[in-house]
């Protein structure tokens, strides 16, 4: 009996030894999807061959939870569904793995990509590709935004599901955002269509007295980096009105190599009306001027619903200087809960943190959003200590942002939340965690 003893506990330890068949489902989770051919990924990590190189850079990294990229605090209140966390499990799995020397092992192991269609993360081949026409980048300067404006000429209202960035030339794309303009709107009036155009700020800002928001433009899709897409599920979906354009909003930044980016923007029409329709509102503080070696200057949004609506996502979005970003519910009442607390915002990984379950905020709810910026000289992305930063445009200029999607019936009124900007007076220190 105790030789059978023996024998089984030998067989167990050689059943669970840590090899590469261990550790290949975390890689192929967690990993993989940046790390392949076409991603942002500086590297495959597709395979044990190339994995292994990378074993002790692998180790230092997830012990120190800068791979995955998540930022978002895990004892944050609300889970997400998109989270690249990894847990204490597989973080003791794979230093454990390092440690013995990140065997392959004598199991086979396959790290399986999710099937690709055409290079589309998403699957299938979009029902629709919109192109951005060949652009070329100098290899140095400092380039305005450019406007691409594409009819769609649809004689129905169209309903989209899922909208994905395939970006051609990621090394000098700061952002792509795709709008919907619909018929009769006051935004761009009058500028070229099918080729690029640099509209000046009158023109950026130009609107009809009264004009609604969702009747001027409406964020369909927006690529930063870091950028990762999702369909909306659930009979949810955002509506194209037959007779719309898209308005491509670009930014360029040169990296001293000339190139010609032509990216696509991939759209996936719904089957069946959907039960809900998505919006994105943008809460921003546009006002804001960070003193020279200010470490913790502070601003304020907000976004209060006029009318019921479920949250989807959240998206900060700063710039180099940008340092911690909050984001709390407070409803009728009083009552408040936390939604995203990201203690450590990074420029290079702009993440949308979708909600494991939509946050149902009645009339009346208000969403504040609080941004931390670092203009001192120890933030290493800091281009300048010595400027007052205002916003703009330039990664050197600032921004403060809370993208927002919010889902609500197909018939009600698209204007459902009413947003301010204000700024916490200069100097004064950040709030503490969870506001």
């Amino acid at each position: 009996m105790r030789f059978l003893w023996f024998g089984f506990v030998a067989s167990a330890a050689f059943a669970f030894a840590t090899d590469f068949a261990s550790v290949a489902p975390v890689i192929e989770k967690n990993c993989a999807g940046c790390h392949q051919p076409g991603e942002i990924g500086p590297m495959a990590l597709t395979s044990y061959a190339e994995v292994r190189p990378w074993a002790k850079a692998i180790r230092a990294a997830v012990l120190s939870r800068t791979m995955p990229p998540w930022h978002a605090n895990p004892n944050a209140s609300t889970h997400f569904a998109n989270s690249r966390a990894l847990s204490d499990a597989d973080i003791a799995l794979l230093t454990r793995w390092v440690d013995e020397g990140a065997p392959q092992g004598k199991r086979p192991a396959a790290i399986r990509l999710a099937a690709k269609s055409s290079g589309w993360t998403l699957g299938a081949k979009p029902d629709l590709i919109v192109s951005v026409p060949p652009h070329p980048i100098p290899a140095g300067g400092i380039l305005s935004y450019v406007f691409v404006i594409r009819g769609t000429n649809f004689p129905e209202d169209k309903w989209i599901r899922g909208a994905e960035w395939k970006i051609d030339q990621r090394q000098v794309v700061h952002h792509m955002n795709a709008f919907i303009r619909p018929p009769g709107s006051s935004y761009l009036n009058g500028a070229p269509r099918d080729a690029a155009y640099v509209a000046t700020p009158s023109e950026r800002a130009a609107r009809k007295p009264g004009e609604r928001e969702t009747d001027r433009r409406e964020l369909l899709a927006g690529y930063e980096p870091g950028y990762r897409p999702a369909f909306w599920e659930n009979g949810r979906a955002k509506l194209l009105r037959k007779g719309s354009d898209i308005v491509f909003e670009i930014h360029y930044t040169p990296n001293g190599k000339a190139t010609t980016d032509a990216s696509e923007l991939g759209l996936y029409f719904a089957s069946e009306p959907p039960r809900e329709r998505v919006l994105t509102i943008t809460p921003a503080d546009a006002d804001m001027a960070i003193p020279p070696g200010d470490p913790n200057y502070v601003t304020r949004m907000s976004a209060t619903m006029k009318s019921p609506v479920e949250l989807i996502s959240l998206q900060p979005h700063m710039h180099l200087r940008g340092k911690a970003f909050q984001v709390r519910a407070v409803f009728p009442g009083g009552r408040t809960e936390a939604l995203l607390d990201v203690p450590k915002y990074d420029f290079n990984w702009q993440t949308t943190y979708y909600l494991q379950s939509p946050l149902r905020l009645p009339e009346g709810a208000r969403l504040e959003y609080v941004g931390v910026f670092d203009n001192s000289p120890n933030n290493k992305s800091n281009p300048d200590a010595t400027k007052t930063v205002r916003w703009g445009d330039q990664s050197y200029e600032e921004m403060s942002i809370g993208f927002t999607e919010v889902a609500f019936p197909v018939t009600a009124d698209p204007e459902v939340a009413t947003l301010s900007g204000t700024t916490r007076p200069a100097g004064t220190k950040a709030p503490a965690r969870n506001p």
